[in-house]
């Protein structure tokens, strides 16, 4: 992928235009409980500010309705927190697109919620042209946004003077290129999840790229299912049993394989204090469920990962929140940190797992993308990454 990157451009005396993702989680009273976004955001901002910009970002927030501006909808608490983090003033700018308010050299503005604007989710091409006069230089640094066409996704980034992404983004990209693009082999997929329906397309687009596709959850009972493998009353979805098995003979056909569970760990009951009885895959009983892989294949998946060469993982293999079925996730994340070779996870409920096994420091790469890591393993083109890149060949 050839984009052109906010840390390779002049920015001296520039405007730039920062569309960031500062989506964070906030109490009834407004508070923000999580400032993770708004502090991974300070890395691009301190670059402009650096290199002599001026900056203005924006970002979405909530559910707001277009053109009907709450008090809720403000950024104004994340401008607040932004200020902290950069230890300097950041003004909020209303009512922006417009223009009527400056910018200069070492400044920091954050323009109100972009999606209060009329046209930004459905790309409207007008809003952009306004936009665009605002700025010198855009920069996309919100991953987690790549997979909407929105005005200050796309639409914007192919008006603007100058396109490029912020080093989240780029980050981003790099990683994600380098793990399916052009990786080192043996490539390993693990997809897991409670249903094969809402991953079915990226089963089916790794099915011809991995050497081994590990699948976990609701997902591998299907595919336990589809080899002729008693589930019980496990999550399963019988309609999508010949879909499993298509993936697996695609898989076969060209010499790759979906490793299936031959033990398992088991309960009667879905609850923080179940029972747990670890079993053959041949004996769950017709009123167990499968919550978790069994150590032997825990074992025998590590020792896949351990000889990969890139490593793709998205999704616990059990429900790792109750410890009694957390020892398969618990070995896949130990096994991921002692491999050697380049791995990058993402999902939330992956990035959960990975923290509470400890390992952060260990995953070569972490996505914050959430349904943008999702459709690029699909395969599909991000409409925020294909205007960057058409940007950069213009």
């Amino acid at each position: 992928m050839q984009f052109k990157k906010l840390s390779d451009l002049d920015l001296a005396g520039k405007r730039v235009f920062i569309r960031a993702d500062m989506n964070v989680p906030q109490d009834d009273a407004g508070k923000i409980t999580d400032d993770t976004r708004i502090r991974a955001s300070v890395t691009g901002i301190k670059l402009a500010l650096e290199k002599g910009a001026g900056v203005m970002v924006t970002s979405h927030l909530g559910r707001p309705i277009e053109g009907e501006f709450k008090p809720d909808d403000s950024l104004a608490p994340c401008a607040q927190r932004l200020s902290e983090l950069l230890n300097m003033p950041v003004r909020l700018v209303q009512n922006w697109v417009d223009g009527g308010f400056d910018v200069k050299p070492g400044e920091v503005v954050v323009l109100e919620n972009c999606r209060v604007n009329k046209g930004e989710k459905k790309n409207n091409e007008e809003l952009a042209a306004k936009m665009a006069k605002l700025c010198d230089v855009y920069a996309n640094d919100a991953f987690g946004t790549a997979h909407r066409a929105e005005a200050t996704t796309h639409a914007l980034a192919m008006a603007a003077p100058v396109a490029c992404a912020g080093p989240l983004m780029a980050a981003e990209l790099d990683a994600i290129g380098r793990a399916l693009g052009n990786p080192k082999r043996p490539l390993v997929a693990i997809v897991a999840g409670s249903k094969v329906s809402t991953k079915l397309t990226i089963l089916d687009s790794l099915a011809d790229k991995v050497d081994q596709l590990i699948v976990g959850g609701g997902i591998a009972n299907t595919f336990m299912a589809a080899s002729g493998l008693p589930v019980g009353k496990s999550l399963m979805e019988a309609d999508l049993v010949p879909e499993a098995k298509r993936i697996i003979e695609k898989m076969a056909a060209r010499g790759a394989g979906v490793p299936i569970p031959t033990d398992v760990v088991v309960a009667t009951e879905f609850k923080a204090d179940a029972a747990a009885t670890t079993k053959a895959a041949a004996d769950v009983g017709a009123d167990e469920m499968i919550l978790d892989i069994g150590p032997d294949t825990a074992a025998a998946l590590a020792a896949q990962l351990k000889v990969a060469g890139t490593i793709v993982w998205n999704g616990p293999v059990g429900v790792f929140e109750f410890e009694q079925f957390a020892g398969g996730t618990k070995a896949i994340a130990e096994a991921i940190a002692n491999s050697e070779g380049f791995s990058i996870a993402g999902g939330g409920d992956t990035v959960a797992a990975i923290g509470k096994f400890g390992i952060t420091d260990k995953v070569s790469y972490i996505s914050t993308g959430g349904g943008a890591f999702l459709e690029f393993l699909e395969g599909k083109t991000l409409p925020a990454v294909d205007a960057l890149m058409k940007r950069a060949e213009a």
